[in-house]
């Protein structure tokens, strides 16, 4: 089976920024790559002048949410790596082992590796928090901090048509529709940091199970 890697371009973050930065790009991809019937809802960034749409799927939410508490979690425990989420779709099937066993196998066929650069402040400059809602970062920042967010919306509208670039040109790897019930194809969320060398022999795993992926940036 072909496997396409999409490297989304890194994007430099403030630590209060992080999640609604991660729903945004997380969200788009899931939507592009959604099946069946939708219940599509637009969101609007607070922090930015960005709309991105939504599947309208609770389970879907719900799991992105989760995925993104526990890499802001691995941040504030490692502050200073770099952090990347990879979003991958795989094709399910259950192989007969035996007459009375089977297991199940995962097809990888597409990866999405979107890398954040959080800037690190000394301990203290930001709490729990952040994790749910924006906070003024201070009166005597706002010049430096309006331009530091103009800059990472101008980023993140970047990435988003860098997945609208990929979702158009990438279609011939997409395997069969499993069911037209089913919101999306079979997917995972997975943290990693740049020092994680688990990570990385756990990709080229899958990368030897799926085929040999081509690049896009």
């Amino acid at each position: 089976m072909n496997c396409e890697v999409c490297q989304l371009k890194e994007v430099d973050v403030e630590h209060f920024e992080i999640r609604q930065v991660l729903r945004c790009i997380l969200h788009t991809i899931m939507f592009h790559r959604a099946l069946g019937l939708l219940r599509p809802k637009d969101v609007d960034l607070e922090l930015f002048d960005i709309t991105y749409t939504q599947c309208g799927d609770v389970e879907v939410e719900k799991k992105i949410e989760e995925k993104i508490t526990q890499f802001i979690d691995r941040v504030e425990k490692h502050p200073n790596r770099k952090n990347q989420i990879c979003l991958s779709f795989c094709e399910v099937k259950n192989k007969q082992t035996s007459w009375f066993a089977s297991k199940v196998e995962r097809f990888y066929w597409e990866y999405w590796y979107i890398n954040l650069n959080v800037a690190h402040h000394p301990k203290g400059h930001f709490g729990k928090s952040h994790l749910s809602k924006v906070v003024d970062p201070g009166e005597s920042a706002c010049e430096e901090t309006s331009a530091q967010r103009t800059v990472l919306e101008s980023s993140l509208r970047e990435v988003m048509f860098q997945i609208i670039k990929f979702v158009n040109e990438k279609k011939d790897h997409i395997p069969a529709i499993p069911n037209l019930e089913c919101v999306t194809f079979p997917y995972e969320i997975t943290i990693s940091s740049s020092s994680d060398s688990a990570f990385g022999m756990d990709v080229i795993r899958r990368m030897l199970q799926t085929g040999h992926p081509t690049m896009l940036s």
